[in-house]
């Protein structure tokens, strides 16, 4: 008797968990991606001499479909960019996970 209930709990746990995964509710799986590696440290050269105002863009990860490529750091032009800027991150979109670059806010 106590092996037949302990069955049946088994059963319906089962169940349950059936019912709560089903096929038509898209659920947030794990990431499949490694993430980023850490910032590299590089020194920040002196800007160019110019007469645009210029903004230092650090150097980040991006990633290119089969790993991750440094991209260094360099200067911009002030004009057109946003003051904060936005590491690369990983970000599931209606299921399907894809890679925001780094960007200026």
């Amino acid at each position: 008797m106590r092996k037949r209930l302990m069955l049946l709990s088994m059963a319906g746990m089962l169940a349950l968990s059936a019912c709560a995964q089903s096929p038509n509710t898209p659920a947030m799986s794990a990431n499949p991606y490694p993430p980023p590696p850490p910032v590299l440290d590089e020194a920040r050269p002196k800007p160019p001499v110019t007469e645009d105002e210029l903004l230092w863009q650090p150097g980040y990860w991006d990633w290119t479909g089969s790993g991750y490529v440094w991209r260094h750091g360099e200067y911009v032009k002030r004009a057109g960019h946003g003051s904060e800027w936005q590491e690369g991150y990983w970000t599931n979109k209606s299921g399907k996970w894809e890679w925001d670059r780094a960007h200026w806010l």
